[in-house]
């Protein structure tokens, strides 16, 4: 299904001239970003699932899917690695015993914080090249891209 079927608040068309304007420069700095980070010990994907593990508690790894976007077995081999490095723990779900959740591990919260600090570091090191105006305005995207990242869920054909 395409993503302009889903009902909107505005057209597709307008979304297309906007994002056909921000992609390339996104790209870059998606591809800047990825490229500073990549000496910590976590991929942007494993920040992802520990963030969304820090703030909703233990969950299902089908919760944790639909969370990140992805799939079951994608999401189950992430979490078969990170368990492997000793950051998240699996168990029983006392509600549900046929069901399991996934929990952090306190290993997981440390090397959450301490990655999480690093990606800060580094996006700040990206940031500080700006004027001080435009840092102003940046700091005024912050609500915008939170609620960006919030407001959008596709359908995810074959789940």
């Amino acid at each position: 299904m395409s993503e302009e079927t889903i009902e909107s608040p505005i057209p597709y068309e307008d979304a297309l001239e906007v994002a056909r304007q921000i992609q390339p420069a996104l790209n870059k700095l998606m591809l800047i970003f990825q490229r500073t980070t990549e000496g910590t010990s976590l991929t942007t994907s494993q920040v992802s699932i520990m963030n969304q593990l820090r703030m909703r508690g233990p969950s299902r790894v089908s919760t944790i899917a639909q969370a990140e976007l992805i799939r079951m077995p994608t999401a189950s081999n992430a979490l078969y690695q990170l368990e492997r490095q000793g950051f998240v723990e699996r168990h029983r779900d006392e509600k549900d015993r046929r069901g399991v959740l996934v929990a952090l591990t306190q290993l997981g919260e440390s090397e959450l914080t301490i990655v999480s600090r690093q990606r800060a570091a580094a996006l700040a090191e990206i940031l500080r090249w700006l004027d001080p105006d435009d840092i102003k305005d940046a700091n005024s995207l912050v609500n915008l891209i939170s609620k960006l990242a919030d407001v959008y869920r596709p359908i995810m054909e074959g789940k």
